[in-house]
């Protein structure tokens, strides 16, 4: 027993000692064998301003027309209002669609609630931005008027409230610069890795990379359901005058 119990102590010396010994054996390299030159990364020319569209960009509506959309309803050219280089919701007349697919994204985008103030909560100026025509960041008046957190201007509906209301008065301008990553699913259709959202609000962190639950459901719990690597980014029809201006995607 003397002699096992001398042999387990010997044993764990030597084991304590080793760290001390490895720290000793510090390996020091010249400052190039931690730097790689491959691959050269490809240049891109910012716009003059920062919500300027970028030279990688796929520009969707410029305020000239509204041929990178169609009618999600029927597929035609859509009806919502053009004037004075934005666009305004069409109540009635159903949401658009971008007539490009889009999965992993940087999203610049800019909207305006209504001058003319009328009903509370979700009543109030609501529109939204359907990522993948699936995943909804929510536009809504949430300047002066109280609704449900999860359900407020800049939310990712039903599921996150914004870290803070950055909104601007009804009939400013307010910029959503987001940032998705697609759902991931195998060829058996079962979700890999969920989709992923940062969304800055008018140049404030609102959405911090934050785990998106599944699409964005009004009634009911999220459940993911495999779809295509690229969706439609979708405008709501809400039934309220909600214009946009300056919509650029960059693939990512």
């Amino acid at each position: 027993m003397r002699k096992i119990l001398t042999t387990s102590v010997g044993f764990v010396a030597v084991m304590l000692a080793f760290p001390v010994f490895a720290q000793q054996q510090e390996i020091k390299l010249p400052p190039q064998a931690t730097e790689f030159w491959e691959p050269i990364v490809r240049k891109v020319q910012p716009g003059n301003e920062n919500h300027q569209a970028p030279s990688d960009a796929i520009v969707i509506f410029d305020g000239s027309s509204l041929s990178n959309f169609v009618s999600s309803k029927t597929g035609q050219n859509p009806e919502w209002t053009l004037q004075n280089g934005v666009m305004t919701v069409a109540p009635g007349k159903g949401d658009i669609e971008t007539k490009l697919g889009f999965g992993d994204m940087q999203l610049h985008i800019e909207w305006s609630a209504p001058t003319v103030i009328k009903g509370e909560g979700q009543g109030r100026g609501n529109s939204g931005i359907f990522l993948m025509s699936h995943y909804e960041v929510q536009v809504l008046d949430s300047y002066e008027s109280r609704t449900y957190s999860n359900g407020q201007a800049a939310s990712i509906y039903k599921q996150y409230p914004p870290l803070v209301n950055a909104m601007k008065a009804p009939g400013e301008w307010n910029t959503y610069d987001i940032y998705f990553t697609a759902p991931r699913f195998n060829s058996d259709g079962m979700l890999v890795s969920p989709a992923r959202v940062t969304v800055v609000h008018n140049g404030i962190l609102v959405q911090n990379n934050i785990e998106i639950k599944g699409p964005t459901e009004y009634i009911g719990i999220p459940n993911y359901k495999a779809h295509p690597n690229e969706l439609p980014i979708k405008l709501q029809d809400h039934g309220d005058l909600v214009s946009f201006r300056n919509i650029w995607v960059r693939k990512l």
